[in-house]
Formats: structure tokens, C-alpha cells, sequence
């Protein structure tokens, strides 16, 4: 019964990284809940666009025997999408940390996206209610910006001045201001 939910698989998911294997922890349901918010706006305004959204459990893999998970993922290039995964670069990645998966995500997967063209990695954190957007420049993913959602105790000291600076929404760089992403909407 402890490996019901994986009956229909011959194992519990894993990524592999630089040669170790990884398993995958069973994600908790803010995770969940955030992950899926991000992968709802995403998948509503892509209905009927030649780009897809995959949620949760899409392998990606890429040369040298490299395989990662990520929480949410856009390809708009049908040609690397087979039925066992993504076989190439997304062209968007979303990483909701975990405490047992913050360290991989900002390093070592971050800079493996950025080697093989991923254009834009967010990095989600639950615990500060944030968003780290990274840019593909020159082949470097760069820090483009950090939203986040500010607790009541952090507004009072601000002035009005900060608070209307406050930037509560923002757009991807794949759709320019076609999809508006507003920072409350994914953490609600």
C-alpha cells in the first residue's frame, strides 16, 4: 500500500544529475497548490497556441544522461516532445523550492538550464512568497527581477512612496504583455 500512488510506474520518479540519482520527494500541497496555479495561467492562456504546459511529473531530459522534473514547464517546440518526456530545453522552467531541493535548484539545475537554452527560470519560493525571474542573455540566465508579496509587518514600515513602487504583477518574456501574471495570484 506505501507505493500505491506509483503502481503504474516501475519506480518512484528520479532525476539524475552530474551522474547521482535523485528520488523525488512526495510534494506537499502548498507546493502543489502553487505549482498548479502557475501551470493554470499558463495553460488557459495557451489554449489553442502552439506552445504546451506541462505540470508536474514531465521528465525533461537533456545530452549526457541528464533527467530533471520540474514543477512547471512551457515547450513551444513539438518537435523534442515524446510520449516518456521532453527530450531537449523547454523553453520556460518553473522550481518551486523545497528545503531538500533549494540548494540543486539555484545551483546546479539553474546553471543546466542555462547550458542547454532554457530562456527563462523562475525559481518560486514559498516560504518569502517570491518569484526569481531569470533571462536567457547572451547564454547566461540572468536575474531579471524578484516580485514578491510583502507580509502587513514589512508594509508598515514603508512609506507611501515604497509601497506604490511595489511591483505586484509582471509579464514573461515569451508573451510580452499578452499574459499578465499577478504575484497574489500564484501564492493564493
Amino acid at each position: 500500500m506505501e507505493n500505491f500512488a506509483y503502481e503504474y510506474r516501475d519506480e518512484r520518479p528520479y532525476e539524475v544529475l552530474n551522474g547521482v540519482i535523485y528520488s523525488m520527494a512526495t510534494p506537499t500541497t502548498s507546493h502543489n497548490r502553487i505549482s498548479f496555479n502557475i501551470a493554470r495561467k499558463f495553460g488557459n492562456f495557451l489554449e489553442g497556441k502552439i506552445c504546451e504546459v506541462y505540470h508536474e511529473g514531465t521528465s525533461v531530459f537533456f545530452p549526457d544522461d541528464e533527467q530533471v522534473i520540474p514543477d512547471v514547464l512551457v515547450v513551444c517546440n513539438k518537435g523534442i516532445i515524446e510520449e516518456n518526456g521532453i527530450h531537449g530545453a523547454p523553453d520556460l522552467v518553473v522550481e518551486v523550492l523545497s528545503p531538500s531541493t533549494a540548494k540543486r535548484d539555484k545551483g546546479y539545475k539553474k546553471n543546466l538550464y542555462e547550458k542547454h537554452g532554457v530562456k527563462e527560470y523562475w525559481i518560486v519560493n514559498p516560504i518569502d512568497l517570491s518569484v526569481e525571474v531569470y533571462l536567457l542573455h547572451v547564454g547566461k540566465l540572468e536575474l531579471d527581477n524578484i516580485y514578491r508579496i510583502y507580509p502587513e509587518k514589512e508594509l508598515k514600515y514603508m512609506d507611501e512612496k515604497e509601497r506604490a513602487e511595489i511591483i505586484t504583477e509582471f509579464t514573461t518574456s515569451l508573451y510580452g504583455d499578452d499574459l499578465i501574471i499577478k504575484v497574489s495570484d500564484i501564492f493564493s
